[in-house]
């Protein structure tokens, strides 16, 4: 059967022009990939049109919408994936409009559809009480507890993502003075976060019982199953929620219901700024694009506010009690007036 034009012309966006010419990481072009896994399921199980005849003049506007609609109604996907799946989409008819100007009218019409508005969701962090009752869950007398331990620990001192945790390798870690980590984060930016003498102790620990300082440990990821294979992000997600669950038991105040691995990042961002740490390296700290997104942080730190309304504020209520107050006789008349 000959190929169409859709599936010759989303293979060399795959596999050329967002490796080759844009330089997407690994992570992007796999979050592209299943986008559009998705949407042909949706077109083959929604719209009968099976994918070894899916050609480009097929795909509308309209479908498109009808796809991104289907995502949050049928697959309940949050808002935020919604848009996710609308980048991968726009990022390919922004391509085809230079590869396959044909029907450029439509690929602009697909352009133009809006991201969706997303509710902004209250930050979820533990206080410093908080995290010392989770990292205390644990159990130490198992070599799974300990990997943990070191895993958990340092998913918040780095304040790292989930992918970044599971992408480290063992020749990331500096272990001379001053302590360093290094991390690849979105668009395979790299930066280097400090590490402070009670995490790296956790982490030597663990990586001296795990045999990562030997010449090949680098084959391996520095965070693996018993497979010695990469821990995936359900499985560091299973982690956490498993001694999330343990912790409320023992103080459900401490840890809220719902905490996710981004809830740490949001933990030690918010641990950062009520040292007083600057914005500017708080933003270096996590890797963000810009100040701007890191200022979310100030924005919901309550006590800062507090403290910055405390040093403005200025008493303007009377101190004294009223004039008449003082006067005894007074006093009696009125509370013995019209008895």
């Amino acid at each position: 059967m000959k190929p169409t034009d859709f599936s010759y012309y989303l293979t060399g966006f795959l596999t050329k022009f967002l490796p080759g010419e844009v330089g997407a990481s690994q992570n992007t072009i796999a979050s592209y990939r299943d986008t559009f896994i998705i949407f042909l399921r949706f077109l083959n199980d929604e719209k009968e049109i099976p994918t070894d005849v899916l050609t480009l003049n097929k795909i509308t506007k309209d479908l498109v919408v009808e796809y991104l609609d289907w995502t949050e109604r049928v697959r309940r996907c949050s808002t935020s994936t919604r848009n996710v799946r609308l980048a991968a989409l726009h990022s390919f008819f922004k391509y085809l409009q230079y590869e396959n100007p044909d029907n450029l009218l439509e690929w602009q019409k697909i352009l133009s559809i809006p991201v969706k508005r997303n509710k902004k969701k209250t930050i979820n962090y533990l206080t410093p009480d908080g995290i010392k009752l989770l990292l205390k869950m644990p159990n130490l007398d198992t070599i799974t507890g300990r990997r943990d331990l070191a895993l958990l620990t340092l998913m918040y001192e780095t304040g790292a993502r989930v992918q970044e945790i599971i992408d480290l390798t063992p020749s990331m870690v500096r272990f001379e003075k001053p302590y360093t980590i290094k991390l690849i984060g979105k668009g395979n930016k790299a930066r280097i976060v400090p590490l402070m003498e009670p995490a790296v102790q956790v982490l030597r620990r663990y990586m001296e019982e795990q045999g990562l300082f030997g010449n090949s440990s680098n084959l391996y990821p520095l965070f693996f199953n018993k497979r010695k294979e990469n821990l995936t992000r359900a499985g560091v997600n299973y982690i956490l929620a498993k001694y999330k669950n343990l912790a409320r038991e023992e103080d459900k105040t401490l840890i809220p219901e719902v905490f996710t691995c981004h809830c740490l990042r949001h933990t030690k961002a918010m641990h950062l700024l009520q040292a007083g740490v600057n914005l500017v390296y708080i933003r270096d700290i996590l890797g963000h694009s810009s100040v701007q997104v890191t200022e979310i942080y100030a924005k919901v730190d309550s006590k800062q506010k507090r403290e910055a309304i405390e040093k403005a504020y200025v008493d303007v209520t009377p101190s004294e009690e009223p004039k008449w107050q003082e006067n005894d006789n007074l006093l009696t008349w009125l509370k013995n007036f019209n008895k």
